[in-house]
């Protein structure tokens, strides 16, 4: 049997596009031998759908474009991954199914529905769908095909996730083959996982096992692709590139091996945690506009790091051409953080504006004399900057229709150092799941192969210069003792007791997890943040805002 994987890009309830595109993948597979084509979990609906998933229209469109499908598949089959109203729903339970159609001979043939129902970080699946709880193997050319959807095979003897297992009941078919159709999130440790965990299975069922995953990105959640081929030793036949698209082809043969049809793409060793944060920012900025129907960007460029790396990915993503970085430099800008800033826009040939925002500032402070006469400068002053720069880009996007793209970093947006409404404004947080000490390695990784930020950028002590002589330092510890908290913290769960039992200083720890807590009211009103690491800030870490548990 010739199988084909299609690891595609969908869009979300883009039911015209996501057709189309399987139709075409569909006819392509034919037109070189496949018995069988292989799409991804939700692919009709796209993944996440989230709420539109409570509108009978989209459950009915996902129908339709199943029928368009269907009517396409003639001389081969597929397996397609949609939502289906719930066939006990008369006995109570969720209106839907997580489902896949195997289709055959123009019509669907079987429906396999979805067990283990994710409902941990950004995962919410039992909202909205019903576990099944029987299990029956796809037949097809005399092959018995045990078919499970994504978490249904998430399990190991190592990762009791579940009592449930469906290969447990599968197995007892005694199935020729595994198929598992999934939506597995990226993040920059999970590629290692996802392999050993699905090895582990193709080993431990002593069965050949084909895995495709989603590539692309919804709104923050991004897709790496990386679609898997195992042999029934649980060894890797083949790996698919990762944040790209591609249709592959393998034979399963009667011994139970398998062939790649192409020279098989397997890594020789594991890309770097920067390098796969590098290319899952590029799509996830790239995909947030295309599929927002946005073209253009625009950026505060201040001369520092994480606006110089910011300004960096989205000429990648986008074209220096559709970039556009405006220096709001103020009465405390330094003549460095210009030059630095006038350097990197030559460095991309991006588009650049300069908007003085003195005058701006003096206005607000003039208008305010009256409430703050012989009071002393403080906060609210050094915000009235940031907020003027935030009122100059966002009117710049209703004029000329950019997007904002948001440069604060996931250390700053921890512990709260930003000003709402002004730095922290935007409609897309690049950096905001990237650590500032991240941000480092991420400069030096774009400057790989020639000097793209000025170096001064990167050298330099970071400063928002709101004030005279400012220094991020005079108001944070160090970022490598700070990130390294927040990891403890926020990646791992520790509370500030085991954090200090590991030998961090007392006062600091509990210093930076109150700063955490108390700055959670500022998060709930930040754009969506781009997640590349296994614990972001948004769906996949819900804390109430008034919470008296301070760790």
């Amino acid at each position: 049997m010739k199988i084909a994987l299609a690891q595609l890009n969908y869009h979300i309830g883009n039911f015209d596009s996501n057709t189309a595109k399987i139709i075409e993948a569909i006819n392509t597979a034919r037109q070189n031998g496949a018995d069988l084509v292989v799409f991804a979990e939700l692919c009709l609906s796209g993944y996440p759908a989230r709420d539109f998933l409570e509108f009978k229209e989209f459950i009915g469109l996902c129908e339709q474009s199943a029928q368009q499908i269907a009517a396409a598949c003639e001389g081969i089959a597929c397996i397609i991954g949609t939502p289906t109203p719930n066939k006990y729903k008369s006995k109570g339970g969720k209106d839907l199914h997580n489902s896949a159609y195997f289709i055959a001979d123009g019509k669907v043939q079987q429906v396999v529905n979805k067990a283990l129902l994710p409902n941990y970080d950004v995962f919410d699946e039992y909202r909205y769908f019903e576990p099944e709880t029987e299990f029956q193997c796809v037949e097809y050319k005399g092959r018995r095909i045990a078919l499970t959807i994504c978490e249904d095979l998430w399990n190991t003897i190592e990762n009791p996730l579940y009592i449930t297992r469906p290969m447990d009941k599968l197995i007892e078919q005694k199935p020729d083959v595994m198929i598992n159709i999934a939506a597995s999130p990226f993040a920059y440790n999970h590629d290692e996982e996802r392999i050993a965990i699905l090895g582990n299975n193709a080993k431990r069922y002593k069965l050949p096992l084909f895995y495709v995953n989603h590539i692309g990105a919804q709104t923050e959640i991004i897709f790496d692709g990386g679609s898997l081929v195992f042999g029934s030793d649980g060894n890797l036949v083949d790996e698919l590139p990762y944040f790209e698209e591609k249709l592959a082809y393998y034979t399963l043969n009667d011994d139970a091996t398998v062939t790649p049809a192409q020279p098989a793409t397997l890594m020789p060793e594991r890309q770097s945690d920067i390098e796969q944060i590098y290319q899952g920012l590029i799509l996830g900025i790239r995909d947030y506009f295309y599929k927002s129907g946005f073209k253009q960007a625009i950026l505060g460029l201040s001369g520092g790091i994480d606006s110089a790396v910011v300004c960096a990915l989205a000429a990648e993503a986008l074209g220096a051409e559709n970039v556009m970085a405006v220096l709001l430099p103020s009465k405390y800008s330094t003549s460095h953080s210009i030059t630095d800033a006038e350097d990197l826009i030559k460095n991309l040939g991006c588009k650049t504006e300069t908007v003085e925002i003195k005058n701006i500032t003096d206005a607000f402070e003039t208008a305010l004399h009256p409430q703050f006469d012989g009071l002393p400068f403080n906060i609210a002053e050094e915000n009235l900057q940031a907020r003027s720069r935030a009122v100059v880009l966002m009117a710049m996007c209703n004029k000329f229709g950019y997007i904002l793209l948001n440069t604060s970093n996931k250390s700053e947006a921890a512990v709260g150092y930003g000003t709402l409404y002004g730095d922290m404004c935007g409609g897309i947080s690049v950096l905001g799941d990237v650590y500032k000490t991240q941000v480092y390695q991420l400069a030096k990784f774009i400057n790989r192969n020639s000097e793209i930020i000025p170096e001064n950028s990167i050298v330099k002590p970071p400063s928002a210069e709101l004030r005279p002589d400012q220094k991020d330092s005079d108001s944070l510890p160090d970022y490598d003792t700070l990130d390294t908290i927040l990891v403890e913290y926020i990646e791992k769960r520790l509370s500030s007791a085991e954090i200090i039992q590991s030998g961090y200083d007392e006062t600091t720890v509990r210093r930076v997890i109150k700063l955490v807590n108390t700055a959670e009211h500022k998060r709930y009103q930040t754009p969506p943040i781009l997640r590349v690491s296994p614990k972001a800030f948004g769906m996949g870490r819900r804390m109430p805002i008034v919470g008296k548990y301070l760790s």
